[in-house]
């Protein structure tokens, strides 16, 4: 971070959106990269702080249910103490920070003290929670206006600046914020000041969310609905006749996947695709990297075979880490992919093959299915007896593939290019979640992301994993969960990530 001990510094008010880490702007990503401090709220999803840099300081300053970590005056002083220590402090605020996000008194604090600011807008939750829910705000053949109102004063101040009378008379949607736990009190003044008790209301929870709920009723039912259900904050509530068009609009509810929970057991930075796959699909990607990607302990096997690439016929690579600690290792070894003119390279999966196509090199042999035993099939119709081969890999694998070229008469040299090892991972969380049936589903993509998860959680929670669907995106995989005590509920068609998604898709489907 950016040392500002003589200058003063600035705050940026940052709307996160109303849930769904997608909806973050680029301008406030972009600042949360720059912050040197980030003080953040209840509602403001904290994947968003996955954006910081290494060392910014993170701080908490939320409120729940009435509980407050600190006063609005407080996060004031916070604001202007940290400016004035020559800080970008960034305030993550849910939403958007001048719709009923306090932010105006942030800013006016600021302007007091003298501390420049700048404020992203975000997107609110009126639009970002209706959308979700498909029920459109605005629609011409039933409403044209738009109203928005705080369903949560100060205690004590229920109806302050709440004029009810002209609110019931209107005749577009009107959305409650905040207003979950007044529901009763907001429909009782609506149907009291003139609204007619079949208008049609939603309730929605959780809003842009894997966790999203949305109930429907009308002004004179929805109080025992939510009574009956227990909905509790935070929720919004949307009054109006576009509340009947949801069963046309809807999209978000209707995902696949919707409402499930899947754990991703690979490492957090190969997670990207399957995280995106999942969420276009409605689900919760809940993130539980069991193995971490290191160099190898030893370079020398690598660093010798590099030094000899001109006596290789051919490069395979089994992986994508393959792919990217040989070529790291090729360039701190002051060489570039030139020294790889004349071989044949091979490769074991799409992204694999992406993977080297990425650094301009064509790739000579992808097998029709993605498993070391379908490379050796097409390696065989070659004639390879006598050929040499280089095949940098993780320095614990299967030798399958290497025996069978050696049984094909080919010669082959195992360099390891890295190394994988289980980390530091917090099981407080998917414990916690496995033992309240919020875990529909565990995924696992090797056979070393099985053997760390068994360590690290598998054994003392079998009874609890037995109530879920294992994933495994190949037979190698599969077989490894077997070997486990895990009994396999899905396996992909196609061993990949896609295939993997597809399976599950297709397995919740059913």
């Amino acid at each position: 971070m950016t040392d500002r001990p003589n200058k003063t510094g600035k705050v940026i008010l940052v709307g996160a959106g109303p849930g769904d880490e997608g909806l973050l702007t680029l301008r406030g990503k972009d600042w949360l990269e720059r912050a040197d401090v980030v003080i953040y709220d209840h509602l403001a999803n904290e994947r968003l702080l996955r954006f910081t840099s290494p060392g910014t300081e993170i701080m908490y300053a939320g409120k729940k249910e009435g509980h407050y970590t600190l006063s609005q005056e407080n996060i004031n002083a916070l604001l202007i103490e940290k400016a004035k220590a020559g800080k970008i402090v960034v305030r993550l605020k849910g939403g958007d920070p001048f719709i009923f996000g306090r932010g105006g008194e942030e800013t006016y604090a600021l302007t007091e003290a003298g501390i420049p600011f700048a404020v992203v807008p975000g997107v609110t939750s009126p639009i970002g929670v209706a959308a979700y829910a498909g029920i459109p705000l605005t629609h011409r053949d039933f409403s044209s206006t738009l109203s928005i109102i705080t369903g949560s004063n100060e205690k004590g101040k229920e109806d302050e600046h709440i004029d009810w009378e002209k609110i019931a008379s209107r005749s577009g949607t009107l959305i409650f914020l905040m207003g979950a736990r007044k529901l009763k009190r907001i429909t009782d003044n609506l149907i009291k000041y003139g609204k007619d008790a079949d208008t049609p209301i939603a309730v929605i929870q959780w809003g842009t969310t894997y966790r999203q709920k949305t109930w429907t009723g009308t002004l004179g039912t929805i109080v025992g609905i939510a009574a009956r259900e227990n909905i509790k904050p935070p929720a919004l509530t949307i009054v109006g006749e576009v509340v009947a068009l949801k069963p046309h609009t809807d999209w978000f509810e209707t995902l696949p996947l919707f409402g499930k929970t899947l754990v991703i057991t690979r490492p957090e930075e190969q997670s990207e695709a399957f995280i995106h796959g999942l969420h276009e699909r409605g689900a919760e990607p809940l993130l539980f990297p069991v193995i971490e990607t290191m160099p190898p302990e030893d370079w020398a096997p690598l660093d010798s075979a590099i030094e000899n690439l001109e006596h290789y016929d051919g490069l395979i690579f089994t992986s994508v880490n393959g792919v990217k600690f040989f070529m790291r290792r090729l360039k701190e070894k002051g060489k570039d992919v030139r020294e790889l003119k004349g071989l044949r390279l091979y490769a074991i999966g799409p992204k694999t093959e992406q993977a080297v196509n990425a650094l301009g090199i064509p790739v000579d042999g992808v097998p029709d299915e993605f498993v070391a035993e379908s490379l050796i099939d097409s390696l065989g119709k070659d004639n390879i007896q006598g050929k040499k081969f280089l095949l940098p890999r993780a320095a614990v694998a299967r030798e399958t593939l290497p025996e069978q070229l050696r049984e094909l008469g080919a010669h082959i040299d195992v360099a390891p290019a890295y190394r994988t090892v289980r980390p530091q991972t917090n099981t407080q969380e998917l414990t916690r979640r496995l033992k309240e049936g919020s875990v529909h589903a565990v995924t696992f993509t090797s056979s070393s992301t099985v053997t760390h998860f068994m360590e690290l959680i598998g054994e003392k929670l079998k009874p609890q994993l037995s109530k879920v669907a294992v994933a495994c995106i190949g037979p190698i995989t599969a077989k490894t969960a077997e070997q486990a005590g895990l009994k396999v509920d899905v396996m992909a068609e196609e061993y990949t990530v896609d295939g993997l998604i597809a399976a599950l898709e297709k397995h919740f489907c059913r």
